[in-house]
């Protein structure tokens, strides 16, 4: 059986973004999806492709991603999926009680303190020299053209560079804060829609990470930038946190959902939760989407895999259970039972001892990829290492302050992280890459995909727009104004506390494209953004 025969119902091919069978790339931005798109004309694979979008969305959306990212991707390459953490360690002299020291409980939001090493050009120069067909130099160029000669702000874009400006405005006041502001800002405000912004630092860093592989990031010029900022404001990241720093491949994980196999890389990322829940919920028979106990049940499940996730997910070297405890039957089968017709608190169990963009890009030699970079809440930590364009992550601000948590504040450990790519086979053959940008959205916003596509036969664009919704903590559920407002009131007698969100953005933007057997393929980009998919 074809996976998508589905797709090829008059109803449902009419809603499609678009069908091609050469090469597509799907992001929130079109001018990194047509970058991608021109590397894959010149020669280049999915993998230089996606490299190429990943590249030029730090400059072309700033208020998502940055050099100083973390990455992950998940790599489809002659019929093997392979997995790359490029998650940043926590810089050496950090500790729980170093941070106590300086007077705060919690660990800051912006700042220094939060700062983690950046993995996303160790992961564009990993991906590069095992899987790239172009020199990182030509792969990198159309990032460095648009830093340089500038691009025009979209709409999507100004609207949360807006955002981004006003919270930062009130909140950042210290001297190291004054370049981003200087880069970001540079009229004392952000720009505006259709204003042309440029960033020459940042074109120079990429043309010195395009000449080293990156070595010059991790090991040279801008290393000793970055060091000699942190020192000067107190910081605890030291050029050496970069020198020991290398991106690892993993195996990627998977569960068997009614036939087909969803993947996700493994923790100190939490696409575990979103095959925990998945996992939960194929033991429920589903009738329709548009039903109430569809929902309730979709809620629950999703509730009992993030009390897990929270409570276990960490570095992989902290874990205290494993992943084949997680999403074993037997404990999907405990956790179902805990779910009845009224709304639950979620507390983990107990298993059985043993600010984001996201890209996906194929190209006509089968080759696929997922792929995902993120700063942590819009443009990060507050921070850019003058002159360098490098706007640090804030990704420690996941670290727990508590003793003994798995996820417990350390040197050199990888806090729990919300970036997930996503990859979906059946019986071995790719089926294609999909992901759901968003922070805590996002194993929430991959099961309603995947369901949407497996259960419900929605192909890519239908599947992305069906209106969504998140569950925040305890009861408490957001949904988008489009979410059928009876179903909504049936879930509140339930007992969910149910609320309208008209910030659709709190939804994630999500990016799909699969592929058939005959080899075309078929991608559908998110409407709650400016995403475009570029093809031919």
């Amino acid at each position: 059986m074809n996976p998508i025969d589905y797709l090829n119902q008059p109803y449902h091919a009419k809603r499609i973004s678009a069908v091609a069978n050469k090469g597509m790339v799907a992001t929130s931005q079109p001018l990194a999806s047509q970058a991608g798109l021109d590397i894959l004309k010149k020669g280049g694979n999915a993998v230089d492709a996606a490299i190429a979008t990943a590249a030029t969305l730090t400059v072309v959306e700033p208020t998502s991603n940055g050099i100083g990212s973390d990455a992950f991707a998940l790599v489809w390459i002659k019929d093997k999926l392979y997995g790359l953490n490029a998650s940043g360690s926590s810089p050496a002299s950090i500790s729980i009680d170093a941070v106590k020291q300086r007077g705060h409980e919690e660990i800051p939001t912006y700042g220094f303190i939060p700062v983690t090493v950046p993995g996303a050009p160790g992961a564009w120069a990993e991906l590069s020299r095992r899987f790239g067909k172009l020199p990182l130099k030509e792969v990198l160029a159309p990032a460095i053209q648009y830093a340089e000669e500038g691009f025009p702000i979209s709409p999507v874009l100004g609207k949360f560079w807006k955002a981004g400006y006003e919270k930062f405005k009130a909140s950042l006041h210290g001297d190291e804060f004054q370049a981003w502001f200087d880069i970001f800002a540079p009229a004392g405000r952000a720009p505006e829609i259709g204003e042309v912004w440029k960033s020459p630092g940042h074109a120079d860093t990429l043309i010195k990470i395009a000449e080293t592989n990156a070595k010059a990031f991790y090991n040279g010029e801008i290393a000793d930038k970055i060091d000699e900022f942190s020192r000067r404001y107190n910081g605890f990241i030291r050029k050496e946190d970069l020198e020991n720093y290398e991106p690892q491949w993993v195996d990627p994980i998977s569960i068997n959902y009614r036939g087909y196999d969803v993947w996700e890389i493994p923790p100190n990322g939490h696409g575990i939760v979103a095959l925990s829940a998945l996992n939960i919920m194929k033991g429920f028979k589903v009738n329709s989407k548009e039903e109430t106990d569809t929902y309730h049940k979709q809620i629950e499940a999703m509730k009992l895999a993030y009390a897990d996730g929270q409570h276990y997910v960490a570095d992989p070297d902290y874990m205290k259970v494993t992943v084949e405890q997680l999403l074993s039957e037997s404990y999907a089968e405990t956790r179902r039972k805990l779910i009845s017709e009224k709304a639950l608190t979620p507390e983990p169990g107990t298993p059985p001892k043993g600010g984001t963009v996201y890209l996906a890009a194929a190209d006509n030699e089968g080759n696929m990829v997922s792929f995902i970079q993120s700063n942590y809440m819009g443009f990060g930590s507050g921070l850019v290492v003058p002159g360098t364009g490098v706007s640090l992550q804030n990704r420690g601000h996941n670290f727990s302050m508590e003793e003994g948590h798995a996820n417990s504040l350390q040197g050199n450990k990888r806090s729990y992280h919300t970036i997930i790519p996503g990859f979906l086979t059946k019986d071995t053959e790719a089926v294609g890459p999909f992901g759901v940008m968003g922070g805590f959205m996002q194993p929430q916003g991959h099961m309603q995909v995947i369901m949407n596509t497996i259960d419900f036969q929605l192909n890519p664009q239908a599947a992305l727009d069906s209106p969504r919704w998140q569950w925040m903590k305890d009861k408490t559920v957001w949904v988008e104004p489009g979410f059928p407002s009876h179903i909504a009131e049936e879930l509140r007698r339930k007992g969910h506390d149910v609320h309208v969100q008209l910030e659709t953005g709190a939804f994630g933007r999500g990016q799909i494209i699969w592929r058939d057997d005959k080899g075309t393929l078929y991608g559908g980009t998110e409407s709650r953004t400016d995403g475009t998919i570029s093809a031919y």
